[in-house]
């Protein structure tokens, strides 16, 4: 993976900007440790760090193609996984290639087929192609939404970046934020609006779509999106279906010329990537695949199980290791390292996150590192089988309003007055969820129950996995990790969308149908072990931490958080002797106690980014 930046512009003489294209891209650095470039001409400037994972030496960017008397220039992050096919395809038209990767493909598939060509791939991606002799800008994100993209249009200036911390490296650029940008922090966060880019005149490139910008204006297009159809398959043959692309998928992901390893929570959707992994491995003689996994120390005395998590993972890990012959790496973090990374994680991030939920694969990211380039992840399983109590709970599935944030009187109490007011919170909270249920695509004749569990998977999909996987993307970029998804895989997606929920529901079980999919593959005790989420830390030390922390801004009377929280009332949730409520208010991670290490990312957020409310 890599970081990319541009900048296009009418007024101003670009070939003389390199040096605040150096500042915007130095802040991409970790993403693209192993190489950096940069092209401009008079009205564009595109920019590139590189992270080397496919043709070491050839994959320089931003990547020329000349066509004719047409230049064509790329700046892209991603990774296709049908590059075989496309090149063969382009071949066939008469193309040559002077590298074998993915890059030069893909810049190839623009030339021969223009903004169409996306509908072509199969992948990871977010890039920018510059057309210099039609100047025109071409950008675009892929289906899931897995790579970021964000923009910014500001008079003659289109500027865009991997990262939000990109665009505010422009000078002209300013950290602004308007009580929309607030509410998204305060009431949908640590979620986000798709397309919403928080700070004032900012905006993100949905998943699905692309873009023709130039001085004309910018068109917006929608190249992909999910359809609801009858199912035509009976059952063994979904499952049958479901088997032979999971197989196809992690195959075609494990391509890499660096190492490779899977994460590994001893859970159903990592452990099967993991089985299908060693399978490819023994097939192509590639020796052991190295697994990794993470935990806490001491987490084992301090674990209670709840509906949430109703256990722990470590014995798990060990099972399904010791099952496949991996080569198996532990992961142990301590509570000090965890809640000092708080800061850390919010700058990868660009905006308050998960808080240990985040810092937690930030440090795990970090380790893996050491061994590997490349990571496959079990993350979205969830979303596209149906994992989440709230596909079960009839509370959840009758809740008015996202999910995974049904408490919004639990926000209330710790928001100030002022926030509350500016931020129009129930409202707004109501408005996005409106706004998200309009966008369902209806399948006529469908009963109410399944209508229901269609909008609770359309909300998950498109409201719930970005959170997700801006987490995953940003947590180990910042470590110059690239994490694969291959749950992500658009195939497979659109696929399980319209298998009918008594399917999914297979045996009343969460991930019913992906389970049996599984049979044969997995031990049968992992096969049907209840599902945990991420493992968090459950040591009182942390929460000790964090308290004490809260209480510090707190007495900062320059501290920005005043502003936002209700302090009083805060300070008395932060005293030692207060009830810790475990009720999530966000998800099924984020309690009491990620709620005072989530206002240690607001508060660093606001003085790290100089933010200016307007």
């Amino acid at each position: 993976m890599c970081g990319i930046v541009g900048w296009i512009d009418w007024e101003r003489n670009l070939e003389n900007e390199g040096h605040i294209m150096a500042n915007m891209m130095e802040t991409l650095a970790a993403r693209g440790p192993d190489a950096s470039g940069m092209y401009l001409t008079k009205n564009a400037a595109l920019g590139h760090r590189r992270l080397s994972v496919v043709d070491l030496e050839n994959g320089a960017q931003p990547m020329i193609r000349d066509r004719g008397q047409r230049r064509y220039a790329i700046t892209y992050n991603g990774e296709l996984y049908n590059t075989p096919e496309l090149r063969q395809a382009l071949e066939s038209l008469g193309y040559t290639f002077r590298t074998n990767c993915d890059t030069e493909v893909l810049l190839t598939a623009y030339i021969e087929w223009g903004p169409s060509c996306v509908e072509k791939f199969n992948g990871i991606f977010a890039f920018g192609i510059w057309d210099e002799a039609e100047q025109t800008l071409f950008l675009a994100r892929d289906r899931i939404g897995v790579k970021p993209l964000f923009y910014t249009r500001q008079g003659s200036k289109f500027i865009f970046g991997s990262e939000l911390k990109a665009l505010l490296a422009h000078p002209e650029v300013k950290p602004e934020i308007d009580s929309e940008g607030l509410a998204e922090v305060l009431i949908i966060g640590p979620g986000r609006t798709p397309g919403h880019g928080v700070f004032r005149n900012i905006a993100e490139l949905r998943p699905g779509h692309s873009m023709l910008y130039s001085e004309k204006g910018m068109y917006l297009c929608q190249y992909w999106a999910l359809e609801s159809m009858p199912h035509p398959d009976d059952f063994d043959t979904t499952v049958g279906t479901i088997r032979e692309l999971l197989q196809d998928i992690v195959k075609r992901q494990l391509v890499a010329d660096v190492p490779v390893c899977t994460l590994l929570s001893g859970g159903l959707d990592s452990s099967a990537l993991t089985a299908l992994a060693c399978d490819t491995y023994r097939q192509k003689g590639l020796g052991d695949l190295h697994t990794y996994s993470v935990d806490y120390l001491d987490n084992a005395q301090y674990f209670k199980a709840n509906s949430f998590q109703p256990n722990a993972d470590a014995p798990w890990v060990q099972r399904v290791s010791e099952f496949f012959d991996t080569r198996h790496h532990n992961i142990i973090l301590d509570t000090p390292e965890l809640a000092g990374s708080l800061l850390q994680a919010t700058i990868s991030r660009d905006l308050p996150g998960m808080a240990d939920v985040d810092t937690s694969l930030y440090l795990f990211c970090r380790e893996i590192k050491k061994g590997a380039t490349v990571a496959l992840s079990g993350e979205c399983a969830d979303e596209v089988f149906g994992g989440y109590p709230w596909f079960y709970r009839e509370d959840m599935i009758k809740a008015s309003c996202f999910p995974w944030s049904p408490n919004l009187d639990v926000r209330m109490q710790w928001l100030s007055p002022e926030m509350q007011s500016v931020t129009r919170a129930h409202d707004y909270l109501q408005e996005r969820y409106q706004e998200a249920l309009a966008e369902v695509p209806r399948l006529p004749g469908e009963d109410a129950k399944d209508a229901r569990m269609r909008e609770i998977f359309y909300l998950s999909l498109t409201r719930w996995m970005p959170t997700l996987l801006d987490r995953k993307d940003r947590m180990s970029m910042a470590s110059g990790l690239e994490v694969r998804v291959p749950y992500c895989d658009h195939r497979l997606v659109e696929y399980v969308w319209n298998v009918p929920w008594h399917m999914k529901n297979f045996h009343g079980r969460e991930k019913g149908l992906l389970r049996q999919a599984l049979v044969g593959i997995l031990p049968e005790d992992v096969l049907w072990r209840r599902k945990s989420p991420y493992p968090k830390t459950h040591n009182p030390s942390y929460l000790n931490a964090v308290r004490q922390w809260v209480l510090q801004i707190l007495d900062d009377t320059s501290s920005p958080l005043r502003r936002i929280v209700d302090v009083d009332k805060v300070r008395a949730m932060a005293q030692p002797n207060a009830e810790i409520s475990n009720i999530p208010w966000f998800g099924q991670l984020m309690t009491n106690v990620q709620l005072f290490a989530y206002l240690i990312q607001v508060d660093t957020w606001l003085r790290e980014y100089k933010v200016q409310l307007v």
